[in-house]
């Protein structure tokens, strides 16, 4: 899921609009260049000069505007320094540590940062929303780090460095390379910006990191988890599952829709298979098979929940101070505090840890020797391993993900002289949860794999059409194993399929 690839290669033109975003909007922008339209203009040209007239009223104090930061709000700061101290802001946040962030992640960063300041509330000048578009239409990416931010007072770190560029400073990856950014600015003919009076609050104030890495994983859940009903479906014929756990009057009396709608997407998947409808010598399966309409269906209803949060937050005002021109008013409120996402996030994390849980449970039952299947899925048990370090490896990403479950957001600290004295750590919320879906990607990869060897077993008996036209797709990569062979390259094509069918 290559955004900045695609960009490249298109040339079209994405408006953005002061209205509500859904995630299919941001994944149809991200593969555009972009613009804002009249209507956004007019209102932040508007708000603009609302906030300078209420700059230039003698004797009025506004936080960030014309005080320090923090627990310097009462510092007043004349205003023939009120450009040096945006500056100042923006250079001294600049403090993130660690790995790097993807590419993609800055994409969706730098058009969410746009994207918050067309509803006209930001009190900043077109020009700088201007000079955020240029970054985004050109691809030119500013390096971010993945630690720092305490996800209140908004992603301040990260947010700085999102913001350093504009400034001619700091660094950007262009065309897959690092470069310092006055040198990418100056090859593009970009001038750098000095920033007016509440800009660098503008920009550093706000939820873009959170919202990104939320938007990024829901875009890659919906891809990844529409494999999740598949592999469950073929490790079930693979068990040769006992089809009454999906009888549809048992979920319809449950009250569940998504468990329903589960039950019946597994079905339609079988449907022919002569394996699902031969006598069966058992009479249930145990829970990583007779469950998965209830397992997988939870956790579908929590992300369509968590979709409607993230979805809200992307279309929100979330920095300080908001200016809102038709009252006359200024507010510092708290729109930058990042608790609805660290507990979306959290949850998020759990929903997706559930679906790695069972498939692992299910790759531990086909391995088991049980059900006509040999032990650890070798023809020759013994001198072959077979898939047995398969489910190890599987195991410790469950294992892995149980850990990184561990939810941030009921954790706070004090910070800035306690005038910020509790943070919703959103941000570590997000980067565990990216994590998690990573290794439930792996996860995954591990089942696909296992699951066709163990039905190449049953062969006597044909699966569905669905499942023996996937089964063809899944053996053009990855053959079946008749000896112990280096399996590792066996789970990269399986996540290559998993993420490119």
């Amino acid at each position: 899921m290559n955004y900045s690839t695609c960009l490249t290669n298109n040339m079209s033109n994405f408006e953005l609009k002061p209205e509500p975003l859904t995630l299919e909007n941001v994944q149809e922008a991200l593969q555009h260049k972009i613009s804002i339209s009249e209507s956004a203009k007019q209102k932040i040209q508007q708000n603009r000069a609302f906030l300078e007239q209420s700059i230039a009223e003698p004797g009025r104090v506004i936080y960030g505007v014309n005080t320090g930061f923090g627990s310097l709000c009462n510092t007043v700061i004349p205003n023939n320094q009120l450009e040096k101290l945006q500056e100042n802001l923006v250079i001294s946040h600049a403090c993130g540590v660690g790995a790097e962030i993807n590419s993609e992640l800055v994409k969706i960063m730098l058009l969410l940062k746009i994207q918050n300041m067309t509803y006209g509330f930001s009190g900043v000048r077109l020009k700088l929303v201007e000079k955020l578009i240029e970054l985004y239409n050109n691809d030119v990416l500013p390096v971010i780090y993945e630690s720092g931010s305490l996800g209140a007072s908004g992603d301040l770190a990260p947010l700085a460095h999102l913001s350093l560029p504009l400034l001619g400073l700091g660094e950007v990856n262009y065309l897959g390379k690092k470069y310092a950014s006055l040198e990418i600015l100056n090859q593009l003919g970009i001038e750098p910006i000095s920033l007016q009076a509440k800009e660098g609050l503008a920009l550093l104030n706000g939820t873009q990191f959170m919202s990104a890495h939320a938007v990024f994983i829901l875009l890659k859940t919906k891809n990844l988890l529409s494999w999740a009903n598949k592999l469950a479906a073929v490790s079930f014929e693979s068990f040769d599952g006992h089809p009454s756990a999906f009888f549809h009057r048992a979920h319809e009396v449950r009250k569940q829709s998504h468990q329903l709608k589960v039950a019946n997407e597994i079905l339609s998947f079988l449907e022919g298979s002569e394996i699902i409808t031969q006598p069966k010598q058992h009479v249930q399966d145990p829970y990583s098979f007779r469950c998965v309409p209830q397992v997988h269906g939870a956790s579908w209803q929590w992300i369509d929940f968590i979709t409607q949060i993230v979805e809200n937050e992307i279309s929100s005002v979330t920095d300080n101070p908001i200016v809102f021109e038709e009252e006359n008013r200024l507010i510092s409120a708290g729109n930058f505090h990042g608790q609805p996402l660290a507990l979306a996030l959290d949850s998020l994390a759990i929903a997706l840890a559930e679906f790695g849980s069972i498939s692992e449970r299910r790759v531990y039952k086909l391995i088991s020797g049980q059900r006509g299947l040999p032990a650890f899925l070798t023809p020759n048990p013994g001198i072959n391993s077979g898939f047995m370090i398969a489910q190890y490896s599987a195991a410790s990403l469950v294992s892995k993900n149980k850990q990184l479950c561990t939810p941030a957001s009921v954790d706070t600290i004090d910070s800035s002289n306690g005038q910020e004295d509790h943070v919703s750590m959103g941000a570590n919320a997000a980067t565990k949860c990216l994590q998690v879906l990573q290794n439930l990607e792996d996860i995954f990869s591990i089942e696909l794999v296992t699951a066709f060897q163990a039905l190449d077993f049953r062969k006597n008996l044909k699966s569905s059409e669905k499942v023996e036209s996937l089964r063809v797709k899944v053996r053009e990569s990855i053959p079946f194993l008749h000896e112990d062979v280096y399996m590792a390259p066996l789970f990269q094509k399986a996540k290559h399929i998993l993420n490119n069918n």
